[in-house]
């Protein structure tokens, strides 16, 4: 019988350090900012060995997504020009809307959950989330699905 492969998601703030600067130094290497693993582990203060220990065991969790179709959960108030506003945001963000499934407003809010596509993403998932979120109108904005 082999051994399946077991994955969390894991709130960053509860991780051990070691994994976090072993996650920043891999986006440094991705974004060109260090060119080896050494520059990239002595800017996060971690050794080469540490990093090559977790390396393939830490992912963010937007690669784990992306390139993907993830259900969004949105929590709009019942006011016009909200959704537009949201899924303007989708299309600035490369997110490619599939569906869109609104509920009847209730107590002057409705829920609404949007599958995309996001491989076109021009940021990060979490980046994504937060502007979503930070539209007025917006009362929550979470993943459900992906």
């Amino acid at each position: 019988m082999g051994v399946l492969s077991q994955y969390f998601i894991v709130e960053a703030s509860a991780l051990p350090e070691i994994f976090l600067k072993v996650a920043e130094a891999k986006r440094l290497l991705e974004i060109g900012e260090a060119q080896t693993v050494n520059q990239a582990a002595q800017r996060v203060g971690l050794s080469r060995s540490a990093f090559y220990k977790y390396k393939d065991a830490v992912r963010p969790f937007n690669d784990m997504v992306n390139g993907r179709i993830v259900t969004f959960q949105i929590l709009l108030k019942n006011e016009p020009g909200v959704l537009s506003a949201v899924l303007n945001n989708f299309a600035r963000c490369g997110a490619n809307i599939l569906t869109i499934n609104q509920g009847v407003p209730a107590g002057g809010s409705a829920v609404v959950n949007i599958g995309a596509e996001t491989s076109g993403l021009v940021m990060t998932t979490e980046e994504m989330l937060s502007r979503v979120a930070g539209e007025a109108g917006v009362v929550r904005c979470e993943i459900l699905a992906g």
